[in-house]
């Protein structure tokens, strides 16, 4: 085999290899998504009330100045993604009125053997810390804004501003792990399964329950809790 030919091989396969390293991923963090707007701030598309897919919204429901409302009163049912999600970034904003109750719960099974949301889905919860019972309620202040509801009390207390004025929520569910972020401040870190998540739940109110916080993957949902509510700047991304 002469120089020649031996060069051309050489760089044969050195561009063989160079295809073959190139083709295998390299090892490291999953690529987060893009963002996806949850609320276009004018209609309710993308969102349906809990068990009624292609049904109109309550009118309990409304779009107030850019932002998801629940007008108050009972017969609204809780608003929910079209959509189901398994690890996500969510943030949103919401504003509760005096004495108001409310929340952000992720994970819902949508199967007509579930009556309601808070069925399957833990809740960031959405509150009156001042006004409303639920604020004492509870242990710890696991019932309070911020907060998973009844399961774990705030990592940071009192994070929530004062019923009329917006707060800044941010959920991340990722790798079998839940965080709540409030005003900046984070008031939840947990487990969302295996055993110490398990433990959690049977010193709960949900001890015993069939489904709840079995599922890694569902839709997110708005309460209706006959409390007037706001939300808005909603946006999601998958990771």
């Amino acid at each position: 085999m002469n120089y020649l030919r031996l060069s051309a091989v050489t760089l044969a396969l050195t561009l063989m290899i160079g295809q073959t390293t190139n083709a295998v991923p390299k090892p490291g963090k999953p690529k987060k998504g893009k963002w996806e707007t949850l609320f276009d701030g004018k209609t309710f598309a993308g969102w349906h009330n809990y068990l009624k897919m292609g049904q109109p919204i309550g009118d309990k429901w409304a779009v107030d100045n850019e932002a998801i409302h629940f007008t108050g009163g009972r017969g609204g049912a809780d608003l929910v993604t079209d959509k189901e999600y398994g690890d996500f970034e969510l943030e949103i904003e919401w504003k509760i009125a005096e004495g108001g109750n409310s929340g952000i719960i992720y994970h819902v099974n949508e199967d007509p053997k579930y009556k309601a949301t808070y069925q399957t889905g833990p809740e960031m919860q959405v509150l009156d810390n001042e006004r409303h019972p639920d604020a004492k309620a509870g242990r710890d202040g696991n019932r309070t804004a911020g907060a998973l509801y009844d399961i774990q009390k705030p990592v940071t207390p009192n994070a929530a501003k004062p019923a009329g004025e917006w707060n800044k929520a941010r959920l991340i569910i990722k790798n079998g792990r839940g965080e709540h972020y409030l005003n900046g401040k984070k008031v939840a870190d947990y487990p969302t399964s295996g055993p110490e998540w398990d433990a959690m739940i049977a010193e709960s109110k949900f001890k015993g329950w069939e489904g709840f916080g079995k599922y890694q993957t569902g839709h997110i949902a708005l309460q209706d809790h006959s409390n007037k509510v706001w939300y808005r700047n909603i946006r999601i991304r998958e990771l």
